[in-house]
């Protein structure tokens, strides 16, 4: 995969690392080049002078081409910014946002935009947002007892409908995300490659969808 980390802290030079460590190539941004010493000798990605939402910086970086994007600066402001215009301009694939104040996580999920807090997220799991396709709880209802969750369609299900993947009274698709745009799909909806399908579940029934998934 192709990744790009915004911020060169301790955070992002780690991250680079460990990205570039499971043969992802990583381009690193960062406003001060000085910056890059942290990343060490043994890096061997690029490295981009220019911050989060300087767009002649990300196109050098190869925004256009980036599978992922991981904005880690030491400011929720910029890292929001960051993340907002590479989903919403360059529609890179997986973007995540760092935030130090967890009260702005509700805001940034309503922006659509992924995102993980320092208190009690790290490296490993940004990694995973960026590489891994797997299911993600958006948010849970009531007591907890129902789950809004999100997940890319697998193999197993494209070309395959709706109606398949319902279970009436404990697992139902109420949107479809595709190629930038959600919808509210028919029973006979078609899954895509890429779709992002999202379902409401009851809690008890996690393991039934991922049977249904092909995950079990």
């Amino acid at each position: 995969m192709r990744i790009i980390v915004i911020g060169c802290g301790r955070m992002g030079a780690s991250l680079a690392n460990a990205l570039g460590g499971r043969g992802h190539a990583v381009t690193v941004m960062d406003h001060d080049p000085a910056s890059f010493q942290r990343l060490g000798s043994s890096f061997r990605g690029e490295t981009v002078r220019g911050g989060g939402f300087d767009r002649a910086a990300l196109v050098q970086a190869g925004i256009e081409r980036a599978d992922g994007l991981a904005a880690v600066t030491g400011s929720d402001e910029v890292n929001a910014v960051a993340a907002r215009l590479a989903r919403q301009v360059f529609h890179v694939p997986k973007v995540v946002a760092r935030i130090y104040d967890p009260r702005k996580a509700d805001i940034y999920h309503r922006l659509g935009l992924q995102n993980i807090s320092p208190v009690t997220w790290g490296i490993n799991r940004i990694i995973d947002i960026l590489c891994f396709s797997r299911m993600e709880t958006v948010t849970s209802l009531g007591n907890g007892e129902v789950d809004i969750v999100e997940v890319e369609v697998p193999h197993l299900l494209v070309g395959r409908t709706v109606n398949e993947l319902t279970v009436i009274g404990e697992i139902h698709v109420v949107a479809v995300s595709r190629q930038g745009k959600t919808f509210l799909p028919t029973r006979g909806t078609e899954f895509h490659k890429g779709d992002l399908i999202h379902l409401a579940l009851l809690a008890v029934s996690t393991d039934r969808l991922k049977a249904l998934l092909g995950w079990l």
